[in-house]
């Protein structure tokens, strides 16, 4: 077989659905919600509303997060269409294995590896901060204890993160039937959270902190196009719902569901940074906000100390559900990469409660490494390449996924077909253009080596080779 051939060989929806059969499926709706929730709202709801409304769109940065949203829904309802077609482990990995052709898959695999390892990690480093900070006044942890590996400056590991990462990882070993009511209940605290502010911030809105609703044009912000910045900015806010795919294979009904848990996860994120940064904006005039918590900045402005401290519970909150749905998605992710051959050490195997063990350890060890000893602060942009491309690639693959008369779904048909999956590909290609050429620089090395790696390794050990 020549290696183009054989690099775009495709795998089969029946050999993925028998071997993914072996999963318990437990998940319904509500429990997707939880879950998409958990992964799109976390401590950035209280921040980036005022930083974005001081710096960019003033009051209307409302208006930015209801595009953002608009944007977003567009990836999801692609997202929720392949989702229901091909309800298998592994999200646009698997799916661009099926559509496109195993190197197509392998290297969004390579993607998405990128994008929940270093999320799930640089989540883990803000929730360590914030409860350093919150704890601060009765514990404190020895310098050596709180950061990354740095002799230089004192810091050896960040103990902190690893722990709430294994924490996390053993609430999962679990398995999903029991520790999803958890994770469903930290989501309805932190939703619960957010509107106590919003909530206790409507009383404290003046009219006059809205004027002017969309400010004059300056220095290269505000006016509409401050507007349509500020979608750019805000936009990876919502990211983190495509996560709710790798699921796919646990989840009862996943025609109806999956729809129905990533379309509503958009939905209530929508609305909710809409809200907030609404409330945000009444209650103090948008050129103050540009401040590192600009809700607690708000909250003290109008006497509200005590509600600060309930919104760091919530911002604790959110980036524990975060940390929870991507280290979940992380396991299902190499599971299914493991499942096909194209890693070692029979990481594709479940154990005998229907749990991909192998790899939720995996996955674990090389997050925990990560929050522990590495300084992420130049690596985290690339969580929105790997993102975009896989809402890319998925957008696209809507297309040909239609006309394959293997793959028959009578569930979710994604609208405005071919038209929408078409302007969905576009937008996710757009958001890329706009990436740091630096981060362009990286993920094009990154991409090299996994590509290196799959004609190295992968090719010779996929399970393909056995057809």
């Amino acid at each position: 077989m020549k290696l183009l051939q054989r690099m775009f060989k495709k795998e089969s929806l029946a050999n993925y659905l028998k071997t993914d059969g072996a999963f318990k499926k437990t998940l319904g709706a509500k429990d997707l919600l939880g879950l998409g929730v958990g992964a799109v709202i976390g401590a950035g709801i209280f921040i980036l509303p005022g930083t974005v409304a001081a710096t960019t769109a003033g009051p209307a940065v409302t208006l930015s997060f209801l595009l953002a949203a608009a944007v977003s829904a567009l990836v999801a309802m692609a997202y929720s269409e392949v989702a229901s077609t091909l309800p298998v482990a592994g999200s646009a990995y698997s799916y661009g294995n099926i559509i496109f052709g195993e190197v197509v898959g392998w290297i969004l695999g390579w993607a998405l590896i990128l994008e929940y390892f270093l999320a799930v990690a640089a989540v883990s480093t803000g929730w360590a901060a914030y409860f350093t900070s919150l704890v601060a006044p009765v514990f404190s942890l020895p310098k050596a204890l709180s950061g990354p590996f740095n002799p230089a400056q004192g810091t050896y590991i960040n103990i902190i993160a690893v722990l709430i990462i294994v924490i996390v990882a053993a609430l999962l070993s679990r398995g999903m039937k029991e520790s999803k009511y958890f994770q469903n209940a930290m989501v309805l605290l932190k939703i619960a959270i957010i509107i106590l502010f919003i909530v206790v911030g409507a009383f404290y809105i003046k009219q006059s902190n809205y004027q002017p609703f969309i400010p004059a044009r300056h220095a290269g912000a505000f006016g509409w196009q401050g507007v349509l910045t500020g979608t750019s900015l805000v936009f990876f806010a919502f990211l983190g719902f495509d996560a709710l795919s790798s699921s796919a294979a646990e989840v009862k009904n996943p025609k109806r569901n999956m729809p129905l848990g990533i379309i509503g996860t958009l939905v209530i994120a929508g609305l909710l940074y809409s809200l907030v940064a609404l409330v945000l904006t009444g209650m103090v005039h948008y050129t103050k906000l540009n401040v590192a918590d600009p809700v607690a900045y708000a909250l003290n402005a109008v006497g509200q100390r005590g509600i600060f401290l309930v919104v760091s519970l919530g911002a604790l909150v959110g980036m524990f559900t975060m940390i929870y749905t991507m280290v979940y998605a992380s396991s299902r992710l190499v599971y299914a990469i493991g499942r096909d051959g194209l890693l070692p050490g029979n990481l594709g195997k479940l154990n005998v409660n229907g749990e991909p063990s192998r790899a939720l350890g995996v996955a674990t060890v090389v997050i925990a490494t990560f929050g522990g000893l590495v300084p992420l602060e130049r690596l985290v942009d690339l969580v929105n390449m790997g993102t975009l491309l896989a809402f890319f690639v998925v957008s696209l693959g809507v297309l040909p996924l239609r006309k394959r008369a293997d793959l028959s779904n009578n569930g979710y048909h994604m609208p405005g077909y071919p038209i929408l999956p078409l302007v969905s590909a576009g937008l996710s290609l757009f958001m890329i253009s706009q990436l740091h050429s630096e981060t362009l620089v990286v993920a094009a090395i990154w991409f090299g080596l996994g590509l290196v790696i799959y004609l190295a390794y992968g090719m010779k050990h996929s399970k393909l080779n056995m057809d």
